[in-house]
């Protein structure tokens, strides 16, 4: 496996604040040769691709919860009425931000669809592909009708909702959705050739198209643009499951705010975060975020975040004044790329080193 072009970290805690970077944000290539490259720095702009998952749907969710605009457990079809058949009626909030509700994990919506209207139709309808809630199965397609929720409960577009809810009350000057706040910027891939390849090969999951059936693919790099199929050609860059560009500054703001959000109860009263925290019937899944264990002498801490498919990541410890954040471009080598989970343990094995080093633990 081959390691990322850069890499930008940061940790927040008690006992220190630390940040690097190293590497390269764009790497350049001419009839198959790396010809050029521009290094990479801390404040470098980033696709979050996933981390879209947490840091906009999950916490927009969170404020429309605490403001008793949603409920956790209403149907889904209460604020999507399309999205009905099958048994979907007994799929609620929860159930999808649990990734419990039996939806699909993906489908080419770019294909199947002319415009973000057709494609939130067809998601609504898609037939379900388990039972609700007899197993966790990560769904893009779930937080993507979550986005189409806070977009129909706050009766604004997901941007705007996103900005009013979450980016402006936390100071995220430096994230948006679509396109980079400013410079630089990380180039998030080389081109389509990862979603050609899973449309061509039918893995992981078996779609009724191949490559073929769209004409829109990106040949060349995907620069200040979402790496995402769905989020970039079905939705024009907003969606809730991908689609924020943010740098390593504005993430660990973000990690921070949530690691002390009694203090922040004017975004989240505390028992609800509590709750969004909390374990579901998954360990290691929360409502919305994911779960890691971070390991500090004898004791075990529980890590809240997520990663995102072009190599960032974003986590928090509540209560502990802990938040961590990565940014990477780990889709810009030749051949296999090493794994973000991969990347993103490594950094929270590094940061229970240092703890443990600094308290004396």
């Amino acid at each position: 496996m081959r390691p990322p072009s850069g890499v930008a970290l940061a940790a927040r805690t008690p006992w220190f604040d630390a940040d690097a970077c190293a590497g390269h944000r764009t790497v350049r290539w001419e009839d198959g040769e790396r010809v050029g490259e521009d290094p990479l720095t801390i404040g470098t702009h980033h696709d979050l691709a996933s981390v879209t998952k947490v840091v906009g749907t999950t916490t927009a969710l969170m404020r429309l919860v605490s403001d008793r605009i949603v409920g956790l457990d209403t149907e889904v079809s209460r604020y999507l009425p399309g999205f009905r058949g099958g048994g979907k009626e007994s799929v609620t909030v929860r159930d999808l931000l649990l990734h419990r509700g039996g939806l699909w994990e993906w489908h080419p919506l770019y294909i199947a669809a002319g415009d973000p209207e057709e494609a939130y139709r067809v998601a609504e309808e898609l037939p379900l592909r388990y039972r609700p809630r007899e197993g966790r199965h990560y769904s893009d397609l779930g937080f993507i009708l979550l986005g189409r929720v806070v977009a129909t409960a706050t009766a604004l577009g997901l941007g705007q909702a996103v900005s009013e809810l979450v980016l402006g009350p936390l100071g995220l000057d430096a994230t948006r959705y679509a396109e980079p706040a400013g410079e630089p910027v990380a180039t998030g891939a080389r081109d389509d050739r990862v979603e050609i390849g899973m449309l061509d090969s039918g893995t992981p999951y078996p779609v009724p198209y191949r490559s073929g059936d769209f004409s829109g693919w990106r040949r060349g790099p995907v620069h200040g643009r979402v790496a995402d199929g769905n989020a970039y050609h079905a939705f024009g860059g907003i969606s809730g499951h991908a689609g924020l560009f943010s740098t390593v500054p504005d993430l660990l703001r973000f990690a921070s705010a949530l690691s002390g959000y009694r203090e922040h109860d004017a975004l989240v009263r505390p028992e609800v975060a509590r709750e969004f925290f909390a374990p579901g019937p998954d360990e290691a899944q929360a409502l919305g975020f994911r779960r890691y264990r971070l390991r500090l002498g004898g004791e075990t801490l529980t890590v809240l975040g997520h990663p995102g498919y072009v190599g960032c990541a974003v986590g928090f410890v509540p209560d502990r004044g802990v938040a961590l954040a990565l940014a990477c471009n780990r889709l810009l080598v030749e051949g296999t790329p090493v794994p973000g989970e991969t990347l993103w343990h490594e950094l929270l094995k590094a940061t229970a080193t240092e703890i443990e080093k600094r308290s004396g633990r």
